[in-house]
């Protein structure tokens, strides 16, 4: 095997190239400290508030795409064969403003200033990728960026204004992207990239293939794919996460797949890009998808990671349990499948040994005569983390339940099916009546703990209402149901 030792990537319009790069180095501080960009602003460092957005481009099958992502959780060493664009890149000519910058003061969109640049940044995203968007799509893009001002609606008037001022068809991103296409896919040169500062190693196999290998020489290595979770491990835990293995390079484990039967998700599939492929087959899960974190935690974010991480509280692994779904691990040359409820044992165990890592989940298309919903209950409505996460899957046939998996996050140690609520259901006419009494089974089927998100009462409580609310949401009473105002 060919190895690289330096990480090369464009940093606005600069070649980078860095042979001394830790595991634990993030993108903010090598911006704000090694090249002082320091327009790009450190808020939580927990990817939560968005002060620190930049746009991270990257080749997918031969195309260049460009995402928000949050750079205090993006770690320094993911970039090879990247183009970073920070808030300075976007001043033109004799520091002429962008049109995105000219439409905040116009529209006097920035307060105390501190937070502007993520939104500027987010909202030259959508902008890029649509000139036009809603006030809905607007709020949608926006979630991963907070304002300690309140200042909401002076921001939302400059990203409807934009256009007025240029068009994307002007903007350099636009005109250098044959260009940047060709230069980034010159850096992508098939080989493993291994680089440290220090005692800190960081590796990027060259292929799935490489990667099994790689795991197998290396098996406590620590798996990074968006760094969502494990960034969290550098800035707020201090955690020593040397050697990690990076994987949000490889394409092979980008693909979806959808047949007749059955939707398979590489591993390194975003929650972006899942989200039409999943919302087509299953509706319910457009609204749910949009309320998992913010943009830019959505563009890094993997599902794989999302199931391999193994957290009681992740969005994702309820709604594929009551989806029947399974998972492909994958050590060395061997794969095994398994039921995806299978793969969680107890808090913070998976399914998973030592070399061994997720490949991909296959979810069944719909089947005939299933009734879906997924509720997420959170303290707020936007980016935040679960309560109580429930996924309903239940089929009725001539007006009797036939077979029922429902699912909860928030309630046990792990994401777990409510076996007794099902088994209630299974036989029963299918009406009111028979959610309200496979409610009353789920304080046999959990013991939910209390903490600072919700108490224990609190989370059985609102659980046994979850199955009311499934059931008139499927007499097609949202109104008097909905979750938030």
């Amino acid at each position: 095997m060919t190895i690289r030792s330096e990480i090369r990537f464009v940093l606005n319009d600069r070649d980078v190239t860095l042979d001394r790069v830790g595991a634990s180095d993030t993108l903010l501080d090598f911006l704000r400290i090694d090249r002082r960009l320091t327009g790009t602003k450190e808020g939580c460092a927990e990817g939560d508030c968005g002060a620190c957005t930049v746009l991270v481009g990257r080749l997918q099958n031969g195309v260049l795409r460009y995402e928000p992502v949050n750079a205090c959780i993006r770690l320094t060493a993911s970039l090879d064969a990247c183009h970073v664009v920070s808030i300075e890149y976007l001043s033109g000519p004799n520091g002429k403003l962008h049109p995105v910058q000219q439409a905040m003061v116009d529209h006097h969109g920035s307060q105390c200033g501190f937070c502007t640049p993520g939104f500027v940044m987010s909202l030259y995203a959508l902008w890029m990728g649509n000139p036009d968007p809603s006030e809905t799509e607007i709020e949608t893009a926006l979630q991963g960026n907070l304002c300690r001002c309140t200042g909401y609606e002076p921001i939302i008037k400059a990203a409807k204004a934009v256009t007025a001022l240029g068009s994307p068809a002007d903007d350099a991103l636009v005109r250098e992207r044959s260009a940047m296409t060709d230069k980034l896919a010159k850096l992508r040169d098939g080989k493993r990239v291994t680089v440290s500062n220090g005692g800190s190693r960081c590796i990027l196999p060259a292929s799935v293939d490489d990667l099994a290998d790689v795991l197998l020489e290396t098996p406590d290595a620590t798996i990074i794919a968006g760094a969502t979770d494990v960034g969290l491990w550098v800035t707020k835990f201090l955690r020593d996460i040397s050697p990690v293995v990076f994987l949000s390079h490889l394409d092979a484990l980008r693909q979806i797949d959808v047949s007749d039967d059955t939707i398979t998700i590489g591993a390194g599939v975003s929650y972006t890009d899942s989200r039409a492929v999943m919302s087509d087959s299953y509706p319910h899960l457009r609204p749910f998808w949009d309320r998992i974190a913010g943009w830019q935690i959505r563009s890094m974010g993997t599902i794989g990671g999302n199931v391999a991480i193994g957290s009681p509280i992740g969005d994702t692994p309820p709604v594929l349990i009551a989806l029947d779904a399974t998972i492909t691990l994958r050590k060395g040359a061997v794969r095994r499948s398994l039921p995806i409820e299978d793969f969680f044992i107890a808090y913070g165990k998976q399914d998973m040994a030592k070399g061994e890592f997720l490949e991909s989940i296959s979810i069944p298309r719909p089947a005939k005569n299933a009734l879906h919903a997924a509720y997420k209950i959170s303290k707020r409505r936007e980016e935040d983390i679960s309560s109580v996460c429930a996924a309903f899957n239940v089929t009725v046939e001539d007006g009797m339940i036939t077979d029922a998996r429902i699912a909860f996050g928030g309630m046990a140690a792990t994401p777990k099916r409510a076996t007794q609520a099902e088994t209630a259901l299974v036989g029963a006419a299918w009406g009111e009546a028979a959610m309200i009494a496979a409610a009353a089974q789920l304080g046999d089927d959990f013991s939910p703990l209390s903490d600072w998100r919700a108490s224990s009462d609190y989370r059985l409580q609102v659980s046994k209402n979850l199955f009311r609310k499934f059931w008139l949401d499927q007499q097609g009473d949202t109104t008097t149901t909905r979750l938030s105002a």
